[in-house]
Protein backbone atom coordinates (compact mmCIF):
# COMPACT_ATOMS: atom_id res chain seq x y z
CA UNK A 1 0.00 0.00 0.00
CA UNK A 2 1.10 3.24 -0.81
CA UNK A 3 1.52 6.31 1.99
CA UNK A 4 -1.59 8.43 1.54
CA UNK A 5 -0.70 11.77 0.15
CA UNK A 6 -1.48 15.08 2.58
CA UNK A 7 -3.29 17.97 0.75
CA UNK A 8 -1.28 20.94 0.03
CA UNK A 9 -2.05 23.35 2.28
CA UNK A 10 -1.41 27.17 0.76
CA UNK A 11 0.70 29.33 3.73
CA UNK A 12 -2.37 31.96 4.74
CA UNK A 13 -1.28 35.47 3.89
CA UNK A 14 -3.32 37.36 6.02
CA UNK A 15 -1.16 40.04 8.09
CA UNK A 16 -1.96 41.58 11.35
CA UNK A 17 -3.24 44.61 10.92
CA UNK A 18 0.07 46.15 12.86
CA UNK A 19 2.41 44.87 9.98
CA UNK A 20 -0.28 45.70 7.25
CA UNK A 21 0.12 49.39 9.00
CA UNK A 22 4.39 49.02 9.16
CA UNK A 23 3.85 48.54 5.50
CA UNK A 24 2.07 51.41 4.18
CA UNK A 25 5.21 54.03 4.31
CA UNK A 26 6.85 51.60 1.63
CA UNK A 27 4.19 50.77 -0.69
CA UNK A 28 3.88 53.30 -3.92
CA UNK A 29 1.52 56.13 -4.27
CA UNK A 30 -0.41 54.27 -6.82
CA UNK A 31 -1.15 51.41 -3.96
CA UNK A 32 -1.86 54.04 -1.49
CA UNK A 33 -4.76 55.62 -3.92
CA UNK A 34 -6.31 51.80 -3.91
CA UNK A 35 -6.28 51.20 -0.70
CA UNK A 36 -7.62 54.88 0.12
CA UNK A 37 -10.17 53.79 -2.48
CA UNK A 38 -11.45 50.85 -0.94
CA UNK A 39 -11.83 52.77 2.43
CA UNK A 40 -12.91 56.19 1.13
CA UNK A 41 -15.40 57.59 -1.46
CA UNK A 42 -14.02 60.43 -2.13
CA UNK A 43 -10.31 61.65 -2.78
CA UNK A 44 -8.85 64.58 -0.36
CA UNK A 45 -8.57 67.99 -2.28
CA UNK A 46 -5.07 68.47 -0.77
CA UNK A 47 -3.27 64.87 -0.13
CA UNK A 48 0.19 63.62 0.73
CA UNK A 49 1.70 60.90 1.57
CA UNK A 50 1.59 60.91 5.59
CA UNK A 51 -2.56 62.23 4.99
CA UNK A 52 -3.31 58.96 3.40
CA UNK A 53 -0.43 56.80 5.32
CA UNK A 54 -2.79 58.07 9.14
CA UNK A 55 -6.48 57.61 7.50
CA UNK A 56 -5.46 54.40 6.07
CA UNK A 57 -4.03 52.94 9.07
CA UNK A 58 -6.67 54.34 10.62
CA UNK A 59 -9.48 52.24 8.55
CA UNK A 60 -7.18 49.26 8.73
CA UNK A 61 -7.69 48.97 12.38
CA UNK A 62 -11.38 49.77 12.36
CA UNK A 63 -11.78 47.37 9.94
CA UNK A 64 -9.47 44.31 12.02
CA UNK A 65 -10.96 45.86 15.69
CA UNK A 66 -13.98 47.57 15.20
CA UNK A 67 -14.48 51.46 15.21
CA UNK A 68 -15.55 53.68 18.45
CA UNK A 69 -18.50 53.91 19.78
CA UNK A 70 -20.75 56.54 18.89
CA UNK A 71 -21.02 58.20 22.55
CA UNK A 72 -16.81 58.04 22.21
CA UNK A 73 -16.93 60.11 18.74
CA UNK A 74 -19.31 62.55 20.09
CA UNK A 75 -17.26 62.55 22.99
CA UNK A 76 -13.52 63.35 20.97
CA UNK A 77 -15.49 65.58 18.75
CA UNK A 78 -16.94 68.30 21.68
CA UNK A 79 -13.70 67.91 23.24
CA UNK A 80 -11.33 68.85 19.92
CA UNK A 81 -13.94 71.48 19.18
CA UNK A 82 -13.78 73.24 22.16
CA UNK A 83 -9.63 73.06 22.51
CA UNK A 84 -9.15 73.98 19.05
CA UNK A 85 -7.91 77.21 17.77
CA UNK A 86 -9.38 76.33 14.33
CA UNK A 87 -13.29 76.94 14.38
CA UNK A 88 -14.82 75.63 11.28
CA UNK A 89 -18.38 75.83 10.29
CA UNK A 90 -19.17 72.15 11.48
CA UNK A 91 -17.74 73.12 14.95
CA UNK A 92 -19.91 76.09 14.80
CA UNK A 93 -23.50 76.63 15.40
CA UNK A 94 -25.71 77.69 12.85
CA UNK A 95 -26.01 81.34 12.34
CA UNK A 96 -29.64 81.81 13.38
CA UNK A 97 -29.57 85.76 12.45
CA UNK A 98 -32.40 86.88 9.75
CA UNK A 99 -32.76 90.76 9.75
CA UNK A 100 -35.98 91.90 8.61
CA UNK A 101 -36.48 94.33 5.73
CA UNK A 102 -36.55 97.96 7.13
CA UNK A 103 -34.00 97.58 10.06
CA UNK A 104 -31.28 99.97 10.48
CA UNK A 105 -27.96 98.98 11.90
CA UNK A 106 -25.90 102.04 13.32
CA UNK A 107 -22.17 101.88 14.07
CA UNK A 108 -19.77 104.51 15.28
CA UNK A 109 -16.40 104.21 14.07
CA UNK A 110 -13.86 106.40 13.36
CA UNK A 111 -15.66 109.50 15.01
CA UNK A 112 -18.62 109.07 12.56
CA UNK A 113 -21.90 107.37 12.70
CA UNK A 114 -22.83 104.74 10.54
CA UNK A 115 -25.93 103.68 9.46
CA UNK A 116 -26.64 100.75 7.05
CA UNK A 117 -30.40 100.19 5.94
CA UNK A 118 -31.14 96.25 5.57
CA UNK A 119 -33.37 96.62 2.24
CA UNK A 120 -33.64 92.67 0.94
CA UNK A 121 -32.32 89.45 2.31
CA UNK A 122 -28.90 89.77 1.92
CA UNK A 123 -29.08 93.31 0.50
CA UNK A 124 -27.73 96.06 2.35
CA UNK A 125 -27.72 100.20 1.36
CA UNK A 126 -24.92 102.34 2.47
CA UNK A 127 -23.34 105.63 1.57
CA UNK A 128 -25.50 105.32 -1.79
CA UNK A 129 -24.20 101.61 -2.78
CA UNK A 130 -26.49 98.49 -2.65
CA UNK A 131 -24.42 95.42 -0.68
CA UNK A 132 -24.50 92.18 -0.90
CA UNK A 133 -22.70 91.47 3.08
CA UNK A 134 -22.21 92.97 6.09
CA UNK A 135 -18.92 92.39 5.52
CA UNK A 136 -18.20 94.79 2.66
CA UNK A 137 -19.74 97.40 4.11
CA UNK A 138 -17.37 97.14 7.52
CA UNK A 139 -14.46 96.66 4.90
CA UNK A 140 -15.14 99.55 3.37
CA UNK A 141 -16.00 101.64 6.52
CA UNK A 142 -12.54 100.45 7.89
CA UNK A 143 -10.30 99.52 4.87
CA UNK A 144 -9.72 96.20 6.55
CA UNK A 145 -11.08 92.58 6.51
CA UNK A 146 -14.23 92.13 8.91
CA UNK A 147 -16.73 89.88 9.99
CA UNK A 148 -19.86 92.07 9.38
CA UNK A 149 -22.09 90.13 11.98
CA UNK A 150 -19.00 91.02 14.43
CA UNK A 151 -18.34 95.23 12.96
CA UNK A 152 -21.83 95.69 13.96
CA UNK A 153 -22.03 93.74 16.88
CA UNK A 154 -24.78 91.01 15.88
CA UNK A 155 -21.99 87.99 16.07
CA UNK A 156 -23.69 86.06 19.30
CA UNK A 157 -27.27 87.49 18.86
CA UNK A 158 -29.73 84.23 18.25
CA UNK A 159 -32.61 86.55 17.65
CA UNK A 160 -34.45 88.36 15.00
CA UNK A 161 -34.19 91.82 14.75
CA UNK A 162 -36.92 93.68 15.23
CA UNK A 163 -37.75 96.45 12.28
CA UNK A 164 -37.14 100.19 13.77
CA UNK A 165 -39.97 102.59 13.48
Amino acid sequence: MAPKEKPMQTPTTVKSPSAQISELPMLPMSDLWCLWDKYYPIRPKFPNRKYLEARIGYQIQVAAYGGLPPSTLKRLEAIGSELSVFKTRTHMPPRTIQLTPGTTLIKDWGGKRHEVLVTDANQFHYLGNTYKSLSAIANRITGTRWSGLAFFGLKNKTFAMETEQ
